[in-house]
């Protein structure tokens, strides 16, 4: 069974991989160096909440998706609030 932090690195990989970005792409999006989002996918290093909806904002998708959480890929409705 895959642990949280291995889903979401095989998920993170999976939809870049996906969308055809490269790391270095993703890494200008996130406003970090290439090696930065490089250890965020592999797992080396922990990643700032902020990154993580930034990322899932990019893929069209929910933060409990990328957890592994969920296994629906779509994001949440959005809010309806007036």
């Amino acid at each position: 069974m895959l642990s949280l932090g291995d889903k979401m690195q095989y998920r993170l990989r999976e939809l870049r991989e996906e969308t055809g970005l490269t790391q270095k792409e993703i890494a200008e999006y996130l406003s970090c160096e290439r090696t930065t989002y490089s250890k965020y996918e592999c797992g080396k290093r922990d990643m700032p909440l902020r990154v993580v909806v930034m990322l899932a904002d990019l893929y069209e998708t929910s933060v409990d998706y990328l957890f592994g959480r969920v296994k629906n890929r779509g994001p949440y409705p959005k809010s309806r609030r007036k």
